[in-house]
């Protein structure tokens, strides 16, 4: 015996007592049920099915339920809406008509005319379908069934592009997939095409024999859409990636690129997500010529080329975590050559953190290889290990904080200079407010330091090497500053002007006779003006005494903002400065510096840094970055010169000028052009080192692109103007394809 268990909410009150007498039926028949049936009537009860409508009729001989008026039938997660509803209690047949649809568990709905289903609501045939995914793709057939939740199309079209405009009116999708039959199969998540054709804005692009795609954005394994792009170092090229999705939480994909100039490479990325954290392994790998980058006229070599790029990051409890990175390539010009990166170092790490609310500890260490031309692997150092902890309390006596920190540093080269350092030190600082509304700092700082180093002299630059042997040194230094600021209207928004003034004594302390390795870039701008230590690492430290002076402004207007400030330093103490000339520091005036932001709501955003000369008021630094325009069309302006006639044997503080322009304008409401250029304007004059003549074009890029709602179409024209090795100058062209739901 097989009872159904019928639960009806009726949306009209004159029908209730129909409702109740039904449900009664049931239950009687459920009671009167033999005991040894009493597991089928449970299994009936956890299959009941549920109706909601406006009316319902029942056929007592025919034994057929008929539901009018905004019909809702459910069972086991899957939903069926109609305007009338018969459902055959015998056959156990479901009849659907006028805005049928029906949903699954997984959410994808199916539209049609008409609907022929039976009770489990999960097979049946379907007239004029519809189905809409989860994703937002759809499939659209002149007739459809459904057999255990999988869905067979005739002659179907697939596309997730939108078929009406901004108005309301029909439209050609931008992109569909036309096949003589179409399987969707939630269970296995794929859509599988037989016959498929591609088309594109209405024509037809491909033939795709066999093809199938995952059926929402959980993805699955398969082809990714493919890149083609011509360079003149590689010729023709086309790289045609295949997606493996082992697991839920581990995917590799492997992309073959072939080459009309030298032989095919292979890309493989391996992906992993664990409970802890996440780590990814990916490389390249060919066989190929090589040109060494000391001299083009030495004679190529055929050997294995590749390159190696992992990282990951683990959170091993609440308060440990582990990360850590590796880049190598087999030599200099290989991610220039094959357009994979233009980097001129890679950079290997890996760090053991510890961080609580007050406490912070790492111990780490890092690698680098150097691809660029003329520098020595020997000179790059090792750091191995470096270790720093940090502790902040509170002070208990005068209520300020302090910042205790000890740090660990051992550097290595196998063809130059050998550091290690170790120091501990403690930070205090207290803030207050007066009744006057000032602000007022007060900091006092100290620690100590041991050094030892050998091999200096294979340091290049002399202020770098120190004395070899083991040195130590104390540093202390006590330092006041006061803000003033005052408020007040203007131009019908507010302004705040702020003076500053800071006092910093520091004694005498050794810097020369210790190596330099961590403070060597070192150029006074706005951001260091205030700092304790204006050198920017640890290896040089600033003594002395000295007033710092300046002033913040600012300026907030509805939808705009401007932002300044400006300052300088005087030295108190007559001995002499340890900076380097051009640094801005090396007189006892410091040059003047100071920044400039403006912004107007979400439109413009410039941002100038300077500094002047304190006796000619010379343009030392110029820095500009601008952002001008909207999300579809903007301008972005980079320049940045440095004049500062700093020694130039002194690499690290060469003298440069450049400019960096990019920029989109949308001239359809889908098309856009897009470019970039990269200018080395440096002169003879400012670096005699450089190979630029006063205007050096390094790269530019200009392309066309298209993009609706589901699709992305580009190509692209870039042009390379330095030449390194087998990496030489000259054109790249590239085609980019990027179709929505496709390819993930």
């Amino acid at each position: 015996m097989h009872v159904w268990i019928l639960v009806i909410y009726i949306r009209r009150s004159g029908l209730a007592a129909a409702a109740t007498i039904l449900a009664m039926s049931s239950m009687q028949a459920l009671a009167q049920m033999p005991a040894e049936h009493t597991q089928s009537a449970q299994a009936a009860d956890d299959a009941a099915i549920d109706f909601a409508a406006n009316g319902i009729e029942y056929d007592n001989d025919a034994d057929v339920v008929t539901a009018k008026g905004d019909v809702e039938m459910t069972r086991e997660g899957n939903r069926l809406r109609a305007d009338q509803v018969s459902w055959d209690r015998k056959s156990g047949r479901v009849t659907a008509t006028g805005n049928v649809s029906v949903t699954n568990p997984g959410g994808d709905i199916a539209y049609g005319d008409s609907i022929e289903l039976t009770d489990t609501l999960k097979d049946g045939a379907v007239e004029n379908l519809l189905i809409v995914l989860t994703d937002g793709g759809r499939l659209a057939a002149a007739h459809g069934t459904r057999i255990n939740g999988t869905s067979a199309l005739e002659r179907a079209v697939y596309s997730p592009c939108a078929v009406e405009d901004a108005e309301g009116c029909p439209k050609n999708p931008s992109w569909k997939i036309t096949a003589s039959r179409v399987v969707h199969d939630p269970v296995k998540n794929r859509i599988r095409y037989k016959n498929a054709r591609l088309e594109i804005f209405g024509l037809p692009i491909a033939v795709l024999p066999g093809f199938s795609h995952p059926a929402d954005n959980r993805g699955g394994s398969g082809l990714l859409v493919p890149d083609i792009q011509y360079s003149r170092n590689n010729g023709f090229e086309i790289s045609a990636p295949v997606f493996f999705k082992i697991a839920a939480n581990r995917d590799l994909t492997l992309t073959p690129h072939i080459y009309t100039d030298v032989l095919p490479a292979l890309q493989a990325n391996y992906r992993v997500l664990t409970t802890k954290g996440a780590y990814q392994i990916g490389g390249y790998a060919t066989y190929g010529s090589r040109i060494p980058t000391s001299s083009s006229a030495l004679p190529q070599s055929r050997e294995f080329r590749g390159y190696l790029d992992a990282n990951g990051r683990f959170q091993l409890n609440r308060r440990w975590s582990i990360s850590g990175s590796l880049r190598l390539a087999t030599d200099r010009t290989f991610l220039r050559r094959y357009d994979i990166s233009r980097d001129d170092r890679l950079r290997s790490t890996i760090d053991l953190q510890r961080l609580t609310r007050t406490s912070f500890f790492s111990l780490s260490g890092w690698g680098l290889q150097t691809l660029r031309p003329g520098d020595s692997q020997g000179q790059i150092p090792i750091a191995v290990p470096l270790v720093d902890y940090r502790k902040r309390l509170d002070d208990p006596v005068m209520g300020g904080k302090i910042e205790l920190q000890l740090n660990s540093l051992a550097l290595g080269r196998t063809s130059g200079q050998d550091t290690q350092r170790s120091f501990a030190s403690a930070r205090w600082d207290l803030r207050r407010f007066t009744n006057l509304g000032q602000e007022i700092q007060l900091t006092g700082f100290a620690r100590g330091d041991v050094y030892h180093t050998d091999e200096a002299g294979r340091t290049l630059t002399a202020i770098y090497r120190g004395n070899n042997g083991w040195h130590s040194r104390f540093i202390g230094a006590v330092a006041a500053e006061i803000r003033w600021p005052f408020f007040g209207p203007a131009f019908g928004g507010t302004q705040r002007l702020t003076p500053r003034l800071q006092i910093v004594a520091s004694p005498s302390t050794p810097n020369l006779s210790l190596p330099n390795e961590d403070a060597r870039s070192v150029d006074l701008e706005d951001s260091n003006l205030f700092a304790l230590n204006r050198f920017p690492g640890h290896d040089r430290w600033e003594d002395g005494a000295r007033a710092t002076y300046g002033v913040d402004w600012a300026l907030d207007l509805a939808g705009f903002s401007l932002q300044a400030n400006i300052g300088q330093s005087y030295r108190l103490s007559s001995q002499p400065a340890i900076f380097p000339n051009g640094t801005g520091l090396t007189s006892r005036t410091s040059d003047i510096v100071g920044r400039t932001t403006l912004k107007f709501k979400r439109f413009v955003s410039i941002t100038h840094r300077y500094r002047l000369d304190k006796d000619s008021l010379a343009i030392r630094r110029n820095e500009i970055d601008a952002t001008i325009g909207s999300e579809k069309t903007y301008a972005v302006i980079g320049y940045l010169r440095l004049n500062r006639d700093v020694d130039p044997l002194i690499e690290d503080l060469r003298d440069r000028e450049e400019i960096r322009l990019g920029g989109r304008v949308q001239f359809a409401r889908y098309w856009s052009v897009f470019g970039s250029a990269i200018v080395d304007l440096t002169a003879k004059n400012e670096d005699p080192q450089s190979l630029s003549d006063g205007y050096e074009p390094i790269r530019h890029r200009l392309g066309l692109a298209y993009e609706d709602d589901c699709i992305k179409l580009g190509v692209t024209w870039r042009r390379d103007y330095d030449r390194t090795g087998d990496a030489r100058r000259g054109n790249t062209y590239q085609l980019t394809l990027s179709l929505r739901n496709l390819g993930r």
